[in-house]
């Protein structure tokens, strides 16, 4: 096999540089202290990827032990802290890009190692048509699409779809959030049926919106059902 001779020039002409400290790292996207330091979200309830403050792989919160939520379980890499949460709303409102390579490519890192069997789909939570013209792009389709390349993953944008516009989350209280989404997704059932699959966003507030579409992913038949996440705040 012949070296690309362009690949070594380039890498000279623009070394990567570590997305959080901006220095030359041969570790792509982030150098490896910047990623330890991060926020990793190692402890959690398997549920609902609630943060705890002591947990193993088959640790469930107590809300979760007396109302269990739809998914069959839910894994977020991150906690809803800096630096993650300030890139998080960078891409989310304010049209960068970026971060959900940088994001996804550390998420799918961190999946790579798990033992676990892969999901066959991979969904991401869709946005309003009206909504999804306003922002351009949705954030959490732009995260899966690093997750799918690196993980060898199918993607399938088309396979939820929102039933009818909501207001936005941000400023709702839990219960009102509830009320915001409920019957808000509906799901191919050619597509899901019999399938395990992923639903992918980018933050788990309360849970509300993943919960919702996983009821419409249980409901068209999905065999098994995970909530993948950016992040989950605490």
């Amino acid at each position: 096999m012949v070296d690309n001779p362009h690949g070594g020039l380039l890498a000279l002409l623009a070394p990567r540089r570590c997305h959080w400290c901006g220095r030359i790292s041969a570790r792509h996207p982030a150098c490896a202290p910047c990623t330890a330091a991060l926020p990793w979200n190692l402890r959690a309830c398997r549920a609902c990827a609630l943060p705890l403050e002591s947990a193993c792989a088959t640790s469930v919160c107590g809300s979760c032990l007396s109302d269990a939520p739809p998914q069959d379980r839910s894994w977020t890499a991150f906690r809803y802290e800096a630096p993650i949460a300030q890139a998080i709303v960078e891409l989310k409102f304010r049209g960068r890009l970026a971060p959900a390579h940088v994001i996804g490519g550390l998420m799918a890192e961190h999946l790579a190692r798990r033992s676990e069997p892969m999901p066959e789909l991979l969904i991401p939570v869709p946005l309003h048509a009206q909504r999804l013209r306003h922002r351009g792009y949705n954030q959490a389709l732009e995260l899966g699409r690093e997750l799918a390349r690196r993980l060898s993953l199918r993607l399938d944008p088309r396979a939820a779809q929102r039933a009818h516009a909501t207001r936005e989350q941000t400023r709702l209280d839990a219960a009102q959030r509830r009320r915001n989404v409920r019957g808000a997704f509906t799901m191919e059932c050619t597509v899901v049926r019999g399938r395990h699959v992923a639903l992918l966003d980018d933050v788990i507030t309360t849970g509300a919106t993943v919960a919702e579409l996983a009821r419409a992913a249980r409901a068209a038949g999905a065999s098994r059902i995970e909530v993948w996440a950016a992040a989950r705040v605490l």
